[in-house]
Order: C-alpha cells, then sequence, then structure tokens
C-alpha cells in the first residue's frame, strides 16, 4: 500500500509495473549495522525507478535523525534510482517533528533530506469494498485513522469486508489493532460491525466465533423476556440493518416491514451474509 500513501501526500509516482518488499537491512562499510523497518523498489520494464525507505515513528527520536539519511543513501547506492524516505507517525506532534529538513554535511548549500511525512488525517479514506479488497491493509489502516469521519460506519464496514481476506491470525490482530486506536464513543460502532459482518465465519476460527457470540448475545437479550426464539430473530434483524445502513444502502419502508416481519432465524442468517456484497436492500429477497 506505499503508492497510495505517497500519492495521499501529493507525491507524483513514476510509471512503474510492479513493487517489490525487500528487507530493511541496509549494509554499509561502518562499524554499525542500520535496520529500517520496512525497504520497497518499484520497478518498470527498464528496472528500478523508485526504492523508498518506509518507518514507523511512534513519537520523537533524536537519533533517527542521523540514521535516516544513512537509510536513504545506503538504498540509492544500492539500486541507482531516485529514494524517498516515508515516515508513518500516529499522531500529529510527533509528525511535526519528522517533518522537519535535515541538514547535513558542509558547503553551501547543505545536502537536505526532506522526509515524507503520513499521519492519520492524511490516510487515505476507504469507504468502498472494491478498494478494501484489492488493499485490505489500507482498508485497516484508514479505520484506525479515520474513526471521526462523517461516513465512519462505511469505513468500519470496508475494513471489516478487509479482514474477510486475511487468515485467522492476522485478521485477529488487525482487528484488535483497530480496536486499541479507538475511543470509547466509536469502538460500540466498531464492534456492532463485527459481530453482525462475520457470521460468515462462524464454524471456522476462534477469533469469528468469539465476537459471532458477542453479537448473539446482544440480539437475544433484547427480548429474552419474550423467550428466547425471539430474541434470537431480533438479533438476527438488528444486525441486518446494521450493515445495511452501515453500506449507506437505502432500506424502503416496505423492505424493513418485511425483515422485521421474517421469523425464520435461517434466511435472516442467510441475509444477513447476503447484506456484505449486494448492490441495494431488494437483492435480500431474489433467493
Amino acid at each position: 500500500m506505499i503508492p497510495p500513501l505517497l500519492a495521499a501526500l501529493g507525491w507524483e509516482l513514476p510509471e512503474f509495473d510492479k513493487i517489490e518488499n525487500l528487507s530493511g537491512d541496509l549494509p554499509i562499510l561502518a562499524p554499525t549495522e542500520y535496520h529500517a523497518d520496512s525497504v520497497a523498489v518499484l520497478h518498470a520494464a527498464a528496472g528500478p525507478v523508485l526504492a523508498v525507505v518506509v518507518e514507523v515513528q511512534l513519537r520523537p527520536d533524536p537519533d533517527k535523525r542521523w540514521s535516516w539519511p544513512v537509510y536513504v543513501a545506503a538504498l540509492r547506492a544500492r539500486w541507482k534510482c531516485p529514494t524517498v524516505l516515508l515516515v508513518l507517525c500516529p499522531d500529529e506532534r510527533t509528525a511535526r517533528w519528522a517533518a522537519k529538513p535535515l541538514d547535513f554535511g558542509y558547503g553551501h548549500p547543505y545536502a537536505r533530506l526532506v522526509p515524507l511525512v503520513l499521519d492519520p488525517s492524511a490516510v487515505p479514506v476507504v469507504t468502498d469494498l472494491e478498494t478494501a479488497n484489492t488493499l485490505p491493509e489500507l482498508a485497516v489502516l484508514s479505520a484506525a485513522s479515520h474513526h471521526t469521519h462523517p461516513d465512519n460506519e462505511k469505513v468500519f464496514a470496508a475494513a471489516l469486508a478487509a479482514l474477510e481476506t486475511f487468515e485467522e491470525d492476522r485478521a485477529d490482530l488487525y482487528y484488535d489493532f483497530i480496536l486499541t486506536r479507538l475511543p470509547r464513543a466509536a469502538r460500540s460502532v466498531w464492534e456492532t460491525l463485527m459481530t453482525a459482518t462475520l457470521r460468515n465465519y462462524e464454524y471456522q476460527s476462534d477469533f469469528a466465533r468469539r465476537y459471532f457470540a458477542q453479537g448473539k448475545r446482544k440480539g437475544e437479550a433484547e427480548g429474552h423476556k419474550k423467550g428466547e426464539a425471539e430474541g434470537q430473530q431480533k438479533g438476527e434483524v438488528r444486525a441486518l440493518l446494521t450493515v445495511l445502513e452501515a453500506r449507506g444502502i437505502p432500506v424502503s419502508d416496505e423492505v424493513r416491514d418485511r425483515i422485521t416481519a421474517c421469523t425464520d432465524i435461517e434466511r435472516l442468517t442467510r441475509w444477513v451474509r447476503s447484506a456484505v456484497t449486494i448492490a441495494s436492500a431488494e437483492e435480500l429477497f431474489a433467493e
């Protein structure tokens, strides 16, 4: 997802055919070993066109202002192409620190390295499922960065679609990553969507079963006084309407009445799963 992050900073990329992820080890003839967080090289038919050093900087670190120019120089010498430094920061304070130009050497003018710095405000907003499926990590980063966005439910829904593309362990890791980045008010929206949209994993992983069970308990609690079956039905209806709303799909009064009147739990469950991919609410009934 490095190219779209650079594009989000207004940086014009060269034409390239593929991108290669490499080790961040940058050996040089010096007593100290330097290890960047990540390195990527963009290739065209004629060869490499851009090398990118990626650093995740959680807080200001004065030592990095001495090592960053080494990373860039070593990578530039190795691949013999233009090289940039991309620094990812979790907050504006760290981003302001990281964005300061680095002057080094002697002479006039000084050699200068200007890091490209990305903080949460500059992360692209991902709300559509196509982008989430193509660049799932970007959708995860978007959800962690834009919980206050006016369409935050669509942002979360895109992230949930992205989680379905990962294996269980990574999905679990990314879910927890998003959760730790959210304030209390946004967590309820995220958790509601999680319990609704991961039902298709119910029998495949502990990760999905855990959150599915949480959503099921919430829905059944609403109707426990009127019996277990009705409580389960209310939970399915609540989940279905939540998914449709999060994806921005209009629900007419006729469709809403048909959904709430349905007492077939298996059918409601199928509708919830279909709601993740359909283009209109009416498609739910095309069985």
